[in-house]
């Protein structure tokens, strides 16, 4: 009690008597705070990696188109170039081939819609065809071997060559308004027609132009085309 006694006015007037103890200061709960941020911080890091993993597993639209060159000998023994543009987002491939005169030509193999449009270069034209089940395995072909690599080079005496003949129905003009992406932008400003496979031209027909298409699997196929008497 006499210890309490000791106590000055001020320290009575703010706080009761200790008994002669130290009056603990107040102090900040730097601990909870420290922890909070802490918690904070790792929820962001987490976000952000997860957001990082996804996006680096997720191809853009860019990755998903592939440019492939194809490289073989004609019959003459000259090499000819050609390039498909593989599109694996919209399961498309485009080759671009190029004539000894210098004529590239477009051909649009459209597996969702399962059809071939031929555009042959220096002309408004397109030529449709369905596509069959050798079509869909060269280009599965095609898909497959451009995870690998992004060039080939076919060898002459182990390719395999044949012609297909296709006969140009000029009564079926195609409205473009009535194909799908991307068959309307390439014939957009071009008149479209159907056509079949049929033996050959005929004596009495000639053929109107041809365009080689060469596949990984050392297959090319040269196609040509003529107009089937009205």
């Amino acid at each position: 009690m006499e210890r309490c006694w000791n106590c000055s006015a001020a320290a009575v007037e703010d706080s009761p008597c200790t008994d002669g103890a130290p009056i603990p200061s107040p102090q900040f709960p730097h601990r909870a705070f420290w922890g909070s941020l802490t918690a904070i911080l790792l929820v962001v890091v987490i976000a952000l990696s997860v957001t990082g993993y996804i996006g680096f597993r997720q191809p853009g639209p860019m990755s998903m188109l592939q440019v492939v060159r194809i490289t073989v000998p004609d019959q003459t023994g000259t090499l000819v170039n050609q390039s498909a543009l593989v599109d694996k987002r919209n399961n498309v491939v485009t080759y671009s081939v190029t004539s000894h005169s210098n004529h590239t030509s477009t051909v649009m193999f459209d597996i969702k819609h399962g059809l071939i449009c031929y555009k042959p270069d220096n002309q408004e034209t397109c030529f449709l065809r369905k596509m069959e089940r050798p079509d869909y395995e060269n280009v599965h072909t095609l898909f497959d071997e451009s995870q690998q690599v992004s060039q080939f080079w076919l060898v002459g005496n182990e390719t395999q060559r044949h012609t297909e003949f296709l006969g140009v129905l000029g009564s079926s003009h195609v409205n473009v308004s009535t194909l799908q992406e991307p068959l309307q932008t390439l014939c957009q400003q071009s008149s479209i027609y159907w056509t079949r496979r049929a033996d050959g031209p005929g004596k009495q027909r000639l053929i109107y132009f041809c365009i080689d298409i060469c596949f990984p699997s050392n297959i090319c196929v040269s196609v040509c085309f003529y107009y089937l008497p009205e």
